[in-house]
């Protein structure tokens, strides 16, 4: 499909919004590096936000923690943020993104560089990738989430946050193996898979079987 069939400033951007293949490796390369030598790039920039969660969910499962993600007007699961504009700084950039898509409260949550998580470069797509996680209390979680409902950008760039079903129910698909089959944007998924090792919410054992759910669950198709 050509630019041309998307309106606006849609079509600007349409080919870094389309799925990643094999070819479009992901180097994790540092912050200053990306701003720097690589500034001619595109850059975007996305913020994962979550509480610890210790409830039980089903009499059963351990909730382990509420993480935020969304469903895009395009189909595709991502977290809140998007591009930033020619000479707009990132942690601006990602902010702007947050309070148009989810109605961030910036004066309580606004995301700096001390959130800053990881930058990843895709030399394919001439882009740098900047994720930043912030952490809230579960009942400030809750206070993100129902201003979602008010925000700018709901209804139409973005369909609706989720939250990231963190267990393995029992026939061992479904849940998060089940959740991490859908279609994410970018390198979103491994955003969030590295997320959840990083921060110690699961451990790599854990989530190497998740992912084994999650390939049995595609072969069930």
């Amino acid at each position: 499909m050509s630019t041309n069939d998307w309106p606006g400033i849609l079509g600007d951007f349409e080919h870094l919004g389309r799925p990643d293949q094999p070819s479009h490796q992901y180097k994790e390369e540092s912050y200053e590096h990306c701003t720097t030598a690589l500034e001619s790039y595109h850059h975007a920039a996305h913020a994962l936000i979550y509480a610890d969660d210790d409830s039980i969910k089903f009499k059963f499962y351990p909730a382990r923690a509420a993480i935020m993600m969304q469903m895009r007007c395009d189909g595709y699961v991502g977290f809140p943020g998007g591009m930033v504009d020619d000479g707009e700084n990132i942690e601006a950039a990602v902010n702007r993104e947050l309070r148009e898509e989810i109605g961030l409260n910036l004066k309580k949550y606004e995301i700096t560089k001390e959130d800053h998580f990881m930058s990843q470069v895709s030399e394919f797509k001439k882009l740098c990738l900047h994720f930043y996680v912030k952490k809230v209390t579960l009942e400030e979680f809750f206070e993100i989430e129902m201003d979602c409902l008010r925000a700018p950008d709901h209804g139409t760039e973005v369909m609706g946050a989720l939250r990231v079903p963190l267990y393995t129910m029992g026939d061992g698909m479904r849940g998060l193996p089940v959740f991490l089959a859908n279609q994410f944007i970018g390198n979103a998924r491994q955003q969030l898979i590295t997320a959840l090792l990083k921060l110690g919410i699961m451990t790599e054992d854990e989530v190497i079987k998740v992912l084994k759910g999650t390939e049995m669950f595609k072969s069930s198709l």
